[in-house]
């Protein structure tokens, strides 16, 4: 084969292939694309929030352990944050600016026999305890739009477990639950210092 035709037969196949990589590129983006139906469904009720893309890549907070009920409630909490959100919390910015979003990570807390023994091998009579994130329990969002979300104090408020998001009566209860953090723009979660 001469170089020239060589050289045609390699734009050839480097066109093809370019023009499949186009389609299947195409293809993927329209299948990800949702029908109004369906980003609805997958939407919170009154605010209309959804899960943002990526959250779990999201810049971490701060952490928290929740309990109650007697020692029934045993909760580990992380709270992560979208760039807007860190940059506010740095800054100790108040109010924070539209387009923050608050994810809230939430575990039922689990006990870790292999790391207790480590401990108590290692520490002994320390008496130390460990505990990990179980199984999960939600997520939820908060999402600052001050125009949007103005009869809420400017966030609208998501709250899903296994992705779907829960019914109106518990998202009712957002706004409300948030209301004592009025000084602090709604918000509960403090930045966490490096240690």
């Amino acid at each position: 084969m001469r170089p020239l035709q060589a050289f045609g037969v390699a734009l050839g196949v480097c066109s093809i292939a370019g023009t499949c990589i186009l389609y299947v590129t195409k293809s993927t983006a329209q299948s990800v694309k949702e029908s109004p139906a369906q980003a609805e469904s997958n939407a919170s009720p009154i605010y209309g929030v959804t899960i943002p893309a990526g959250y779990r890549d999201w810049r971490l907070i701060s952490v928290k352990r929740l309990t109650g009920a007697e020692g029934k409630l045993r909760q580990l909490r992380a709270q992560l944050g979208n760039d807007l959100a860190i940059t506010a919390f740095r800054a100790r910015t108040l109010p924070f600016p539209d387009g923050t979003i608050i994810a809230a990570l939430h575990w039922s807390e689990a006990s870790s026999d292999v790391d207790n023994q480590v401990l108590a091998s290692g520490f002994p009579g320390a008496a130390l305890e460990s505990s990990f994130a179980g199984s999960p329990v939600n997520v939820q969002f908060m999402v600052k739009n001050s125009k949007k979300y103005a009869a809420s104090g400017g966030w609208g408020y998501g709250d899903f477990k296994s992705g779907t998001p829960g019914d109106e009566a518990l998202h009712k209860t957002c706004f409300p639950c948030h209301e004592p953090a009025k000084d602090r723009d709604y918000v509960f979660t403090h930045y966490a210092p490096t240690p």
